[in-house]
């Protein structure tokens, strides 16, 4: 039951970046459900090697570069799937930067509730 509200609030959070970002886009409610669950597989599998191997550049920037490992897991998630686009890397940090809140706030949510 977790991984199904994890899922759902994946898909929400990379909707609602869809919506607002300019150079996002998703086809099809199948496209974002599918986009959600590769995006957690990728947070999952390759997130902790990037964020192991830009360590000195994470330390140098006070944590900032996560910024641009969290926009390029969302690149990667749109460069593996034909059905969800991300146009650079502008869309692409921003993007992750909504997405990273909007989990964030639902989650707090559905935890308090």
């Amino acid at each position: 039951m977790g991984f199904l509200i994890r899922l759902l609030l994946t898909a929400f959070a990379l909707w609602i970046a869809a919506e607002i970002v300019p150079g996002i886009e998703v086809r099809g409610l199948g496209s974002l459900l599918l986009a959600a669950f590769v995006f957690g597989l990728v947070n999952a599998l390759v997130r902790p090697v990037a964020v192991l191997l830009t360590l000195p550049l994470t330390l140098l920037t006070f944590g900032l570069f996560l910024l641009v490992v969290n926009a390029a897991m969302l690149g990667l998630t749109a460069w593996l799937l034909p059905g969800f686009r991300v146009a650079g890397f502008g869309p692409a940090l921003l993007g992750a930067l909504l997405v990273s809140v909007v989990s964030w706030a639902t989650a707090r949510q559905v935890a308090k509730d």
